[in-house]
């Protein structure tokens, strides 16, 4: 079972933690490094799939958290003890144990759902996303067009079937990155 919010943490010692203790999508703040493409990205995930916000329980931690929820207020928030977030002098999400982590979402109400295999490697061979001359360029104007942050190959057929991108969103996205590339391709060729 994997877990359908996606979980926003911090960085990306935080996503191998969760990792660690579920399966799920992972988005990260990069610490204080909300902007507005982020946010965005939060908002459309939160959208598509629903988000659940995981930070570290310290003063930058609820500082994030209290951006998020302005900007999300329907998000699920999991918490993690400060004693169970420490070891050492370090205080942070990466420290918790798998179990720890999995209760704080379990407390959040995590939802629990299938995983989802509509789209594979072979769709990204055949439209250039992955392994073809512009193939990266091609993965951020389809994360642009369907509302879902950019991810390296691997990272972009995970988002695509877990924020429950359907096979006609998906086609007609790249119908028109394909349509975008022609023409910026005849505008240089015009000049």
């Amino acid at each position: 079972m994997r877990i359908q919010e996606v979980i926003v943490v911090e960085g990306k010692d935080d996503v191998a933690a969760v990792k660690a203790a579920v399966d799920a999508q992972c988005l990260t703040t990069h610490g204080h490094g909300l902007n507005a493409r982020l946010l965005k990205d939060i908002e459309e995930a939160a959208e598509r799939c629903g988000i659940i916000i995981l930070t570290d329980p310290d003063y930058a931690g609820k500082r994030i958290r209290r951006i998020l929820t302005e900007h999300v207020p329907q998000a699920k928030h999991a918490y993690i003890t400060r004693v169970s977030a420490t070891k050492g002098d370090d205080i942070g999400v990466e420290n918790a144990s798998p179990e720890a982590i999995r209760e704080a979402l379990k407390r959040a109400r995590a939802t629990l759902c299938e995983e989802r295999h509509e789209f594979d490697a072979a769709d990204l061979f055949a439209h250039g996303l992955d392994g073809a001359p512009g193939a990266k360029e091609r993965r951020i104007a389809l994360a642009a067009t369907l509302g879902i942050s950019y991810g390296n190959a691997k990272q972009m057929l995970a988002r695509l079937n877990d924020f429950g991108v359907t096979r006609e969103e998906f086609e007609t996205a790249m119908q028109a990155v394909h349509e975008e590339r022609r023409e910026v391709s005849d505008n240089r060729e015009g000049t």
